[in-house]
């Protein structure tokens, strides 16, 4: 992220401080020192937004954890569901089984 640029009228700065009776020098040192001050300032604010949108190894820690967490959950979902499948098949091969035995019987009935 870029900071939004502004700019510090030092000429105008230094023109107030000498309209107050500070010697020119001595203004123009002033004005410098509160320029870098300002600029370090900002410098600092836009490193720690950085830091603040940095995964640090705790949070990628806990989210392993809750991944791990849902994937065990999915897996016993998909190990029900074959078990469930599974139980479905054998009853419907149980029940194909039934009517064919029954149809076989009938026609051996009939003949």
């Amino acid at each position: 992220m870029t900071a939004a640029a502004f700019t510090i009228d030092t000429y105008a700065l230094i023109g107030s401080l000498k309209d107050s009776g500070i010697p020119e020098q001595q203004a123009k040192a002033q004005i410098d020192a509160i320029t870098k001050i300002v600029s370090v300032a900002r410098e600092q604010i836009e490193h720690d937004h950085k830091l603040d949108d940095t995964a640090s190894k705790r949070d990628l820690k806990e989210l392993e954890l809750i991944l791990v967490s849902r994937i065990k959950d999915t897996e016993i979902k998909i190990e029900q569901s074959k078990s469930e499948l599974t139980r479905w098949v054998i009853g419907a091969g149980f029940l194909q089984v039934a009517l064919i035995c029954g149809l076989i019987l009938k026609l051996a009935d009939k003949i």
